[in-house]
């Protein structure tokens, strides 16, 4: 069975859900582009109920040292996710600074992009594999866009790895299957509108994650 994170959460009720749901990872996001950006204090008061229970995963984008530390000191996350342009060396400096292991997100449209991964082995706990984000586009991740889960087949990683974008619960079970995913990532497909989790969804998502 495949292991679920649901990201991009700001409420009670979606944080209840995906606990009760059995939810391994949830993800709280701070980047001021999204519109599931959250303030620390409030992410620290949500992840207080999932502390010993999930995984805790703040979602960056390049992050300087002051947000890296601003985290550590309020949230004090698990995991750091690294969702911009960060080099390897860079996350080796995220995971050394936080003391925190990071899952480093390589945005996808064909096979060729699935070679980036190799560079971040020896620095990232975790790879995400996301859909590529439209040129122009303000949002690195999180737009409910899709890639082509089967180039995902038969590849064989160092570090665990996440299947993202375009995920909901009507699909989740296909792209298990043609992807080989033993970790996936929901976040838009678990809304009823732009940053609003719906708990009904969240549920559903994570019912067809047991059942793939």
């Amino acid at each position: 069975m495949p292991i679920a994170k649901i990201c991009g959460l700001s409420t009670p009720g979606a944080v209840d859900a995906a606990l009760m749901g059995g939810a391994a990872f949830l993800g709280f996001v701070f980047f001021a582009g999204s519109p599931r950006n959250i303030a620390l204090e409030a992410a620290a008061a949500l992840a207080r109920p999932a502390r010993g229970n999930a995984v805790i995963v703040a979602v960056t984008v390049d992050p300087d040292d002051a947000l890296l530390d601003r985290l550590m000191g309020v949230v004090a996350p698990d995991l750091i996710q690294l969702h911009g342009d960060e080099t390897p060396a860079r996350v080796n400096e995220v995971s050394a600074r936080t003391g925190a292991g990071v899952i480093k997100a390589i945005p996808v449209s064909v096979l060729d992009d699935l070679r980036a991964a190799s560079a971040y082995a020896g620095v990232s706990a975790h790879l995400m594999f996301d859909a590529k984000a439209a040129p122009g586009s303000a949002a690195p991740g999180g737009t409910g866009v899709a890639f082509d889960w089967p180039i995902l087949a038969g590849q064989a990683f160092e570090r665990p790895w996440f299947l993202a974008g375009g995920l909901d619960p009507w699909n989740v079970a296909q792209a298990v299957r043609l992807s080989g995913a033993p970790m996936v990532d929901v976040s838009s497909g678990v809304e009823r509108g732009a940053g609003l989790k719906d708990p009904a969804l969240i549920e559903a998502f994570l019912e067809a994650v047991r059942r793939a």
